[in-house]
């Protein structure tokens, strides 16, 4: 009996060990899914997604004019405001996405405004407006943000038919999930489209290979909709035969059904709970974690076991975040089986009300606008907000995403949304399915879960601008190509101001300036020290991304009963660039810093206070006892007396004329110093960037233009735009008796634009004041506004100018 229970000792044992080591595997793998969230919350802590919103004045323009517009800057997690990027890149964009106009937006405390002069020769049609910042880079272009705009060429004939448009009608078809599993009932949802990528209205059924009518479906809004459908044979043909409004008749097919695989469903089952439900073919299906996740931050992780090939999970509507929510079910292997998008509108908004003084105004009347900002509970609150008034007539097309529903839905799906405010309106059960089957067609992820749970990450390969804008290049051998690693680099730009820009070329020739205070085109000057080595050459890259979203850019087709409004557009243009053009080009300039930048020098010479010399030898050997001229193989050189020990240094100075650093002294002996005003000199080491130098020579030229001096062939010289200047707003005041009385016309379509509104928690009403045009007609005043908590509001009024008497 012994050895019997000893063997039955022996068999409780080992099952025991077995149960046992089951049971830690259990666990481990319990323990290797729920790392998941800890890996997406540190992939989003070393990814921290950026967004830009930006208020466009007005959705339609006639070339010639102006459009302005402002920068929001929020970080994606929870849309504060965000102040890391100092630099938004714009860009207007034609239906090939090339860019038509450009610029570089200063960004102060996360906010920024811009203009762009729409050129007389730009051609009618619908642009897409897109910014981004150069950490946004690093993410797909779908993350930009982006906005279309009309523009109208006056000048040509506009209301014949442009380009043939794209024929046919797309129609696209998403099971839920992503797969159609055979014997298992999938919700699909549908999406079909006009050739202008307008939502069309449509109907249809499903039928087998058979030809035997299996579902049905109608569109709910925007030509979206969903049916339930159960697929009963592995790799069958099943084809969608739609109806159109036009009585034409589409058929489609369905994706391809597979043998085996998982299938999820979310549905609402309960006035405040959600159901996740995961069911698969497979007869041993091993655990699965369900990942909830919005913008990169996990809110949920919970393990599912399989009873009867379905796992159920619950959850409480009150623990989802705003905005779109991401459900993804994990294998124990951490790879991803199936995912889910759900909507929440935002339970809390930025409340933004105004309101002017009178509802109706004469032309040329002062009108007051008051804001005022609050949040919940109608607190007073701090905000930051944008304003915008111009005047509605037939052309005008449908306004843009307010930032409300562009941060909190737009900028998380991928490709355009119709009318993305409708999934802001008051719930109701059409505007909850619409949400849903919007979720079910544009599904995105910004980034792949193999970046999320694989090994040690790539470092990113661009960084955010954080101090001001960045000039980004390589540095190559002329002879070879090859990079050339470990040389340093000047970049400058001639000025009275002296500014210089130093860099070491990387191991792999890259080089990078970080510029400050560096506004409007002007030349820059890029060259190593040629007298060390000249067989270097340099390329200035353009910061402008080009990598670009896929998108259907309808051809613009205008009816010819829009002709008189459009004669009204071209003679309002025209007369504003006839009378008011002066006044369009002022800018505010920027607050720079007036010093050179090595600060205040040791020595200074203003030449006009001695006797001039014709030639600089005489004047640094007259003048400048602090700097020793020598000359050794019939090369000169400088040696500055260095004040600390009153000893001079042994190599040549930094010498810059206008910024531009000089190398070859004997060039500088070579100077008309008629032409130089100012000599400034430091009399110490001078440390610029990783660059130690014997002392500083600069010479300033009367105009800032480097006189008659010509730079070294190997030197690149390159016109370049910098931080886009801000224009300044104009717009005519009638304030006194002659000013009501002129005979100028005032064909304004827009009456009004500020960018920057504030309002406080103490002084929580903004009060604003213009004065209508000539123009008579309904007038709409578009405010955004974002907190410093990252609520966000938007608000729309009307007023109305009577024709005068």
């Amino acid at each position: 009996m012994s050895r019997c229970v000893a063997r039955v000792g022996a068999g409780l044992l080992t099952g025991g060990l077995l149960w046992s080591l089951s049971l830690g595997s259990a666990h481990a793998q319990s323990d290797s899914l729920r790392t998941l969230d800890r890996q997406l919350s540190r992939y989003s802590q070393q990814r921290l997604p950026e967004k830009l919103f930006l208020h466009v004045d007005r959705p339609l323009y006639v070339s010639g004019e102006l459009m302005w517009f402002k920068v929001y800057a929020v970080d994606g997690v929870q849309h504060k405001p965000l102040s890391v990027s100092k630099v938004a890149y714009v860009e207007l964009l034609d239906r090939e996405h090339k860019p038509v106009l450009q610029g570089k937006i200063d960004l102060q405390q996360a906010s920024g405004q811009g203009s762009f002069v729409l050129p007389k020769s730009l051609a009618s049609g619908t642009y897409t407006l897109r910014a981004y910042t150069n950490w946004m880079k690093n993410f797909p272009p779908e993350y930009y943000f982006q906005s279309s705009v009309t523009v109208v060429n006056t000048f040509g004939s506009v209301t014949k038919a442009g380009p043939p448009a794209q024929s046919g009608f797309d129609t696209q078809f998403f099971p839920e999930g992503g797969h159609l599993v055979k014997g298992l009932t999938s919700t699909v949802a549908f999406k079909v489209t006009d050739q202008w990528d307008q939502g069309v209205a449509a109907s249809g059924i499903i039928v087998d290979q058979r030809g035997q009518n299996v579902a049905q479906f109608n569109t709910l809004k925007f030509g979206l909709g969903s049916f339930t459908f159960t697929p009963t044979e592995a790799g069958a043909t099943y084809s969608a035969i739609i109806q159109l409004p036009n009585n034409q008749t589409l058929t489609r097919k369905l994706p391809a059904v597979q043998e085996q695989g998982y299938v999820l469903h979310l549905a609402p089952t309960a006035a405040d709970v959600l159901t996740v439900t995961v069911q698969t073919t497979a007869t041993e299906a091993a655990d699965v974690l369900l990942l909830g996740h919005a913008r990169q931050q996990p809110f949920v992780a919970t393990m599912g076991r399989f009873r009867d090939n379905k796992a159920v999970f619950t959850i409480n509507k009150k623990d989802l975040p705003d905005g779109v929510a991401h459900f993804t079910v994990f294998n124990n292997a951490r790879q991803p089986l199936c995912e889910r998008l759900y909507f929440t509108p935002p339970t809390q908004q930025l409340s933004l009300s105004a309101s002017t003084d009178k509802p109706e105004y004469q032309a040329r009347e002062k009108v007051s606008l008051q804001l005022s900002a609050a949040g919940p509970g109608a607190q007073p609150l701090a905000a930051n907000a944008s304003v915008a008034v111009y005047r509605l007539d037939s052309l005008a097309t449908a306004p843009g995403a307010s930032i409300n529903s562009y941060l909190w839905l737009s900028a998380d799906l991928k490709g355009r949304i119709e009318n993305p405010d409708y999934y802001f309106s008051p719930t109701s059960p059409e505007v909850a399915q619409a949400a849903d089957n919007l979720m079910l067609t544009q599904g995105w992820s910004r980034f792949r879960w193999a970046d999320v749970v694989g090994g040690p990450r790539p470092a990113p390969a661009f960084y955010p601008e954080t101090s001001g804008h960045w000039i980004q290049g390589k540095l190559t051998h002329r002879a070879t190509g090859q990079a050339a690693p470990g040389i340093p680099v000047y970049l400058a730009s001639p000025s009275r101001q002296p500014r210089l820009y130093s860099a070491v070329s990387q191991p792999n020739g890259r080089v990078q300036f970080d510029l400050r205070d560096f506004y409007g085109p002007k030349e820059i000057v890029v060259q190593t020290n040629t007298q060390v080595d000249s067989t270097y050459r340099v390329e200035i890259d353009s910061p402008f991304s080009t990598a670009y979203a896929p998108s259907r850019v309808p051809t613009l087709q205008l009816s010819e009963t829009l002709r008189p409004e459009l004669a009204q557009r071209h003679l309002q243009a025209q007369v504003q660039t006839a009378y008011f053009k002066k006044f369009t080009n002022r800018y505010t300039l920027p607050q720079t810093d007036s010093l050179p930048f090595y600060g205040k020098p040791d020595e200074r010479y203003m030449l006009d206070t001695y006797t001039r010399f014709k030639v600089m030898e005489e004047v640094m050997r007259e003048y400048v006892p602090g700097v020793m001229v020598r000359i050794r193989k019939r090369q000169f050189h400088f040696q500055v007396i260095n004040h600390l020990n009153d000893a001079p240094m042994t190599d040549d100075p930094l010498v810059l004329l206008d910024g531009v650093p000089i190398f070859n002294i004997n060039k500088v002996i070579a100077l008309d110093p008629l032409k130089i005003q100012r000599l400034d000199v430091i009399t110490s080491k001078y440390f610029h960037g990783r660059q130690i130098h014997q002392g500083l020579v600069s010479y300033t030229t009367y105009k800032g233009d480097l006189g008659s001096y010509k730079l070294d062939a190997h030197a690149l010289l390159q016109e370049y735009e910098g931080l886009q200047l801000q224009r300044e707003f104009y717009a005519p005041r009638y304030d006194t008796p002659q000013a009501q009385q002129s005979r100028l016309p005032d064909f304004r379509n827009l009456l009004y634009w500020n960018p920057q509104v504030t309002t406080t928690a103490a002084n929580p009403a903004a009060t604003l004041s213009f004065y209508t045009a000539d123009q008579p007609g309904s007038y709409v005043v578009v405010v955004q506004g974002l907190a410093a908590n990252g609520l966000t509001g938007s608000r729309r009024i009307l007023l109305q100018v009577k024709p005068a008497l």
